[in-house]
């Protein structure tokens, strides 16, 4: 069983093609970071764009690079949600057609499964069930995942992200975009005990979150100040510091509440050092272990994509229904059949 992975939900293009018994075949990624750069941030439009140019390109590339063709795949699976419209719609109506034509059926991924399923791309993956801290630019959520398909959200952010979070205050710093990386690399030369910021909702109980004050406290932190290279390096440190106490620290709750001895960190924001040295922490004090894709595969791919296309095609859980995308889409909703 092999089935061919598309990705566009934002500002990467990524195709890949996986096989259930060979595991990853190939992946191939385009990244608009420096198309968008000069607007400080994602632009819908050229994102779309652009999705249109790379697609055709990269799904030939990733055939060549695994060995396979048209009569080799079994299915083209496709991010149908959430994430721009324009781009998933780009991404979903190609789909559509390549499947037409090959004669294979389509499968809606939802994105934040891929993302949950992506540490399972790894030698030694995670056997279900698991808690899963998923951690992007758009999303931060902890999930009690109970098998493909079953997943129950136990506690989300009330407002920002933790990964836009990050990005909005690596702007007041004056980092270049996308500030998030920029930011945790600048933290590493920050003293950790100049700025000691809040650690939102700690100090109740429950498993949700919240940022926005946390960036608003690096605002009135950076008001009046010269911004050298010092003072930049210890708010960094400090936003840090105080985010991934606030990821740690709720990560614990949600092992003991849950009782699981299988923490995954998956996401964009999985890629960063620190929060994986705290939460390789949480988990040894917990007498869990702690599980994460290799970095490549933490931000958008396609390998995540054709995975869990993969796996529903086995599990025989994709709906026969005509291509669909959607821009907002809650985890639950994906649960029996996906799109």
């Amino acid at each position: 069983m092999r089935v061919i992975g598309i990705e566009s939900s934002c500002d990467e293009t990524a195709v890949a093609v996986f096989d259930a018994e060979r595991g990853l075949l190939s992946h191939r990624l385009h990244s608009q970071v420096a198309m968008h750069q000069a607007y400080g941030g994602v632009v819908p439009e050229l994102a779309s764009r652009d999705h249109v140019r790379r697609l055709l390109p990269l799904v030939r590339e990733a055939l060549a690079q695994a060995g396979s063709d048209r009569q080799s795949i079994d299915a083209v699976a496709y991010t149908a949600g959430p994430g721009l419209i324009g781009a998933l719609l780009v991404g979903a109506g190609f789909a559509a057609s390549l499947a037409y034509a090959w004669g294979k059926p389509a499968i809606g991924i939802h994105h934040l499964e891929g993302h949950l399923l992506a540490p399972l791309l790894e030698r030694e993956p995670p056997e279900f069930p698991f808690l899963a801290l998923l951690v992007s630019g758009g999303h931060t959520q902890l999930v009690d995942v109970q098998g493909l398909g079953g997943y129950r959200i136990l506690g989300e952010t009330l407002d920002d992200a933790a990964g836009e979070a990050f990005d909005k205050t690596a702007k007041l710093l004056g980092l270049p975009y996308p500030g998030g990386a920029a930011l945790s690399h600048l933290a590493e030369a920050g003293r950790s005990d100049r700025f000691v910021f809040p650690r939102p909702m700690l100090d109740r109980p429950g498993l949700d979150f919240s940022f926005s004050g946390l960036k608003t406290a690096a605002l009135v932190a950076l008001r009046g100040r010269i911004l050298d290279d010092a003072i930049r390096a210890d708010v960094a440190r400090g936003f840090q510091e105080a985010v991934i106490q606030t990821l740690a620290e709720k990560c614990r709750r949600a092992l003991e509440a849950t009782g699981h001895r299988r923490l995954v960190i998956a996401g964009g924001v999985g890629a960063n050092r620190r929060l994986r040295e705290r939460l390789a922490e949480v988990a040894r004090e917990a007498g869990a272990h702690l599980y994460f894709p290799r970095t490549e595969f933490c931000t958008d791919n396609g390998a995540m994509i054709a995975l869990a296309g993969c796996m529903r095609l086995a599990a025989g859980m994709h709906p026969g229904r005509p291509i669909g995308a959607r821009a907002n889409w809650d985890l639950g909703d994906s649960c029996a059949t996906g799109v």
